[in-house]
């Protein structure tokens, strides 16, 4: 019962104070006016000049925003935030900066102090807003807006609701509010929500990433963890890539920011590479007429030449790696580039005589000595020598052990 006396008494003090100030204002303004009636009209006078200037600086924001390709875009920004001045905002400006030439009494010089606070706290959150926006636009330039419309919506409130926020704590602690309870309550609030909802938010952050660093864009072709397709839309939480075989593959904003991304869209060219094996009875001046005689095949075809050459030894070839260029990153271009040159490649070899070897191998059966049978039979010689217990030639071996036929197998390995 004691508690609520207090308030009530607080509040009727209170409602005395705001009585007072009230009347001591009106008092004092009435004083003021009649004794300072010259001074007035000239602080009036450099007071609307003031608001006509701030007015005009207004319109000319509204002017540059006509003008997209000014400063790269960022005009478009500023003319926006400038537009966004609002009248009250004027007024105090213009009553602030007069004030102290017209002598005002201190009643209304406190009155004009607390609406000039309030409208420019206000104003600033205004511009705060605008400004954040309007760059968060900028960087999504070329993007496709309705695929990041939800995105973007829910960015606008976010800001919003902090900067006003901020805002509301400014002009109650200007009133004399204490707001300690209130920082902590909305400080406690928003560690729940963002515990609640930390999924929703990291693919919402890697959204913004996607806009402002701009990996890729709606209509690229990319490559990530082994999977590729073309970005058909970035939202809010996925982004959906159409696969090369036609189905839709869904994958979280941050998912995909957390692997390597290859772009192919904003390739300069693509590379091709070839491996020709060449029989291993290849002569050596026509193994090192090879790399020339590449050359001359994939310039023919309008392809950029890189380098051919000798990279290994193979179980039954000689590899030589021969790598050419495809203008553009399209592809089918390079799809098609490789059929064309690889036939020309063949078409070449075969005029040169040069063969391309095959993976063989040859079966010899062994004798019950150890020896070795040659695979076929073989003339019996004039002039054959005396026989080795353990024969390791198989011309010998059929000769020493008159033996039957051998087999041999050709085993394409391709």
């Amino acid at each position: 019962m004691g508690n609520t006396t207090k308030a009530v008494e607080k509040a009727t003090l209170n409602s005395d104070a705001a009585e007072a100030h009230v009347r001591s204002l009106w008092t004092d303004g009435i004083v003021w006016l009649q004794t300072n009636w010259l001074q007035i009209a000239i602080a009036v006078g450099i007071g609307t000049a003031i608001a006509l200037a701030l007015m005009l600086a207004r319109r000319t924001g509204r002017k540059l925003c006509d003008r997209p390709n000014w400063v790269g875009g960022w005009g478009v920004v500023f003319g926006r935030t400038v537009s966004k001045t609002g009248n009250f905002f004027i007024v105090m400006v213009a009553a602030k900066l007069v004030e102290g030439y017209a002598e005002t009494p201190p009643a209304v010089t406190t009155t004009i102090t607390f609406l000039f606070t309030i409208a420019t706290v206000i104003q600033a959150a205004v511009w705060a807003r605008e400004l954040i926006l309007g760059g968060i636009e900028h960087r999504m330039t070329g993007q496709d807006h309705a695929t990041l419309g939800s995105a973007f919506g829910l960015i606008r409130l976010l800001v919003t609701f902090a900067l006003f926020s901020v805002a509301l704590i400014v002009v109650l602690d200007n009133l004399g509010v204490n707001v300690t309870g209130l920082v902590a309550g909305l400080g406690v609030g928003g560690i729940a929500i963002g515990l609640a909802a930390q999924g929703i938010f990291a693919d919402l952050f890697a959204a913004l990433a996607i806009i402002f660093d701009k990996p890729f864009r709606v209509g690229d072709a990319i490559t990530y963890s082994g999977s590729s397709g073309t970005v058909e839309s970035i939202g809010l939480k996925s982004t959906r890539v159409r696969g090369a075989t036609g189905e839709l593959k869904v994958i979280s904003n941050k998912k995909l920011l957390d692997n390597e991304i290859l772009n192919n869209t904003r390739r300069d060219y693509r590379r091709i590479q070839f491996t020709l094996g060449l029989v291993q009875w290849t002569a050596v001046d026509v193994m090192e007429a090879l790399p020339g005689m590449m050359k001359e095949v994939v310039e023919e075809h309008g392809m950029k030449f890189v380098r051919a050459g000798f990279t290994n030894f193979g179980a039954s070839s000689y590899d030589f790696g021969v790598e050419f260029d495809s203008p553009g990153p399209n592809y089918q271009d390079a799809f098609d580039a490789r059929h064309v040159v690889g036939i020309a490649v063949i078409r070449r070899l075969n005029d040169e005589g040069i063969e391309l070897a095959y993976p063989t191998q040859t079966d010899f059966t062994a004798a019950p000595d150890g020896g070795l049978i040659y695979p076929y039979p073989r003339k019996q010689t004039a002039d054959r020598t005396a026989q080795p217990s353990n024969i390791s030639d198989p011309i010998r071996a059929q000769d020493t052990h008159g033996t039957a036929e051998g087999t041999r197998s050709a085993v394409d390995q391709d």
